[in-house]
């Protein structure tokens, strides 16, 4: 018993030894080695540039669409030497965002109120459908009288068109072409057999489409000229 007493002892004695040597002593004046640090005043002007700025995205973080806007404002940048900052590059992408989404819109909307994509960007082949054809058929109008009343107006715009007309009444008559309202010029150039004429045919089209579905305006002296054009074609068919 006296020796277990005694052999716990001895233990109790070495543990405390070593949980003494495991501590580390501090220093009393370890206070006097810790001094304030004070920053440099220009440390925002040393620590500039885009590899400081932590907002913009830069390398393989970028879309396309940044990346090329960085190159681009890159280049102009190099080209005329001016620095543009990282802020417009990404004021031009919410920009050019926004003129994307504005486009998206105006598809859908032209795309809801029943319209061909591609109408939205060429004039539509309009078929000739006026003065109540759709009923008659164009050998039944009287189209001189129609133009002679467009000519009193001083309307030469839609003299032009009736001259137009008075071509396809022409070729309609000759069995030229098979005359529909709801055909369209081209159309009506493709039926034309013979080569000569069907250049002519083209050219006066041109024209007439030019004036009249491009709504351009024309003075008296614009509508002699055209008319000698149809004049020429006219002899032809003849």
């Amino acid at each position: 018993m006296i020796k277990h007493s005694i052999t716990l002892f001895f233990l109790l004695c070495i543990t405390i030894a070593f949980g003494q040597n495991d501590s580390i002593a501090i220093p009393v004046d370890q206070e006097s080695l810790l001094q304030d640090r004070i920053l440099d005043e220009d440390l925002s002007k040393k620590y500039t540039g885009d590899e400081f700025n932590y907002e913009v995205k830069t390398g393989e973080s970028l879309n396309l669409l940044a990346r090329f806007l960085k190159w681009l404002l890159e280049s102009l940048g190099s080209a005329f030497g001016v620095d543009i900052s990282p802020q417009t590059l990404v004021i031009l992408e919410y920009i050019i965002y926004g003129l994307m989404g504005l486009l998206v819109i105006f598809i859908l909307i032209r795309i809801f109120v029943n319209e061909k994509f591609n109408a939205i960007f060429t004039k539509k082949a309009k078929p000739i459908v006026d003065v109540d054809f759709a009923e008659q058929h164009i050998e039944t109008v009287d189209l001189d009288a129609l133009m002679a009343l467009a000519l009193e107006n001083k309307d030469y715009r839609l003299a032009v068109r009736y001259q137009f007309l008075k071509i396809l009444k022409l070729l309609s008559q000759k069995e030229i072409i098979e005359w529909h309202f709801e055909k369209t010029n081209l159309d009506y150039q493709k039926e034309i057999g013979e080569v000569k004429l069907q250049t002519e045919f083209q050219k006066a089209s041109y024209l007439y489409e030019y004036i009249w579905y491009g709504e351009q305006y024309i003075d008296e002296t614009g509508y002699s000229k055209t008319s000698s054009r149809f004049a020429t074609l006219n002899n032809l068919i003849n």
